[in-house]
């Protein structure tokens, strides 16, 4: 790891109220100190104490660049465990980027992407699933990952895996013991109590991977496509959801010939939306690419909302729609109930087996219900984050799964009563799976790999 002192821009580079250039690094108040002159111009930063501001001004030879305010943070009691130093300056790109050139010049290099949460794992404040907290916060897309991410910071991860973790390694440690002195240890009556430990992991570990598609779909949201025949009412429903004129809306069938995405929350969760081409038998070649692309979208998506114009009966082209779905999450609507309607609610039921609702997107009525429908389809009705923990990490989720596996593989040889070195194996393999999350036993091309997805300056 580099150890020497970092600096980048911290906020968005912009023409905002204010911007931060954060510097970290043993040498970080030496480097500020030398263009930063206090108001009276007497004192140094080493003079001032930690978690402190302080006004004053950022000079270049002399001539003021801008008058800021400097924070200090002291080792460990920072970020980033090390001296930091932060200048709030006014928020013009400009003067932002020469600050942060200055800084360069007195003895920092630029950091590199997430630096700065790096050399807080490094340093030991946070772990890799705290850190990756850390970018999912920034990403959160609802509320409900925001408070994913947040619980995450906070640790909630880390506190079940380590409880494991140092069962584990004591129960590896007590049958090394047994077979470097079988004359003062013995496995037998260790054996029942080690089997109920295990069968207790394994139940906990498999509580924690059931939540990784909800933790999915808090962290990315629900890819959901709107489909259906041409001048069903898809391109409505999309504006009706997003609250804006996002699609054009038109008597003409087939006005929507490319995808259409949007985002939306519902009740804190986000539904990333694809509005779709009408889907039906055609020769216009532009609109068999939209007909297909339609197709492509209800393959890869978590939730189908499947528009049906109610005022009209139902042909070979809804009954084609209802074979390609039969496999997927979906909800079906009856749109234009403000219109004479010819398909009746029960009807699609008993065809189709899945929850059907009459809706007016025309005059904003039924959704009520199909946001009911999307909460209970996906988190059993309600999410609960005082105090459970979501996995919303593939890499967490993979994790999991191997551990789970070792574990069990245990518990297996335990009944075919295979030698301890077997079970030492086995547990060790869990031990290092689950130590993955964290950062435990990971090596260095991961950990590259992950801080790379950080902005500059976090």
């Amino acid at each position: 790891m580099k150890t020497d002192t970092i600096a980048a821009i911290a906020t968005a580079v912009s023409n905002g109220g204010i911007s931060i250039i954060r510097v970290s690094g043993d040498e970080a108040l030496d480097v500020v100190n030398k263009i930063y002159i206090s108001k009276g111009g007497q004192k140094k930063l080493k003079d001032y104490a930690s978690h402190t501001i302080h006004f004053g001004y950022i000079e270049n030879q002399g001539v003021t660049v801008d008058e800021v305010l400097v924070s200090i943070f002291r080792a460990p009691n920072s970020y980033t465990m090390e001296n930091v130093v932060e200048i709030n300056c006014h928020g013009g790109a400009l003067v932002t980027k020469k600050i942060l050139e200055l800084c360069l010049e007195n003895g920092a290099r630029s950091a590199d992407p997430g630096e700065f949460t790096k050399r807080a794992f490094l340093n030991g404040r946070i772990d890799l699933s705290q850190a990756e907290a850390v970018m999912d916060l920034i990403n959160a897309k609802s509320e409900y990952a925001l408070m994913s991410s947040v619980n995450q910071l906070k640790g909630s991860i880390h506190e079940e895996i380590v409880k494991i973790r140092e069962q584990l390694i004591l129960d590896v440690a007590f049958i090394e013991a047994v077979l470097d002195d079988p004359e003062h240890y013995e496995f037998g009556d260790y054996q029942t109590e080690l089997k109920e430990r295990l069968i207790k992991q394994v139940t906990d570990l498999e509580e924690l991977l059931k939540t990784a598609d909800n933790g999915k779909f808090v962290r990315e949201g629900i890819q959901t496509a709107i489909v259906g025949k041409p001048n069903a009412g898809k391109s409505s429903l999309l504006n009706l959801l997003v609250g804006t004129e996002k699609a054009i809306v038109t008597d003409i069938e087939g006005t929507t010939r490319d995808i259409i995405e949007e985002s939306i929350q519902i009740d804190g969760v986000c539904l990333n939306i694809i509005d779709t081409a009408g889907i039906r038998n055609t020769e216009n070649v532009v609109e068999k690419i939209g007909v297909e692309k339609a197709i492509e979208c209800i393959n890869r998506a978590d939730l189908v909302l499947y528009v049906i114009d109610s005022s009209r009966e139902l042909n070979e082209n809804d009954f084609s729609i209802i074979e390609k779905i039969k496999d997927k999450k979906a909800i079906i609507l009856l749109n234009k109930t403000d219109l004479n309607r010819v398909v009746e609610q029960k009807e699609v039921e008993d065809m189709t087996q899945k929850p059907v609702f009459a809706i007016s997107a025309k005059r904003n009525e039924g959704l009520v219900e199909v946001r009911e429908c999307i909460k209970n389809m996906f988190f059993q009705g309600e999410l609960n984050f005082n105090d459970q923990v979501y996995i919303t990490n593939v890499r967490h989720k993979e994790a999991l799964a191997d551990a789970i596996i070792s574990l069990k593989q245990v518990l297996q040889s335990m009944e075919d009563e295979m030698p301890e070195d077997f079970l030492s194996i086995d547990l060790m393999s869990a031990y290092e799976r689950l130590g993955e999350i964290i950062g435990e036993s990971v090596g260095e091309d991961l950990i590259n790999t992950i801080f790379k997805e950080f902005c500059m300056g976090k």
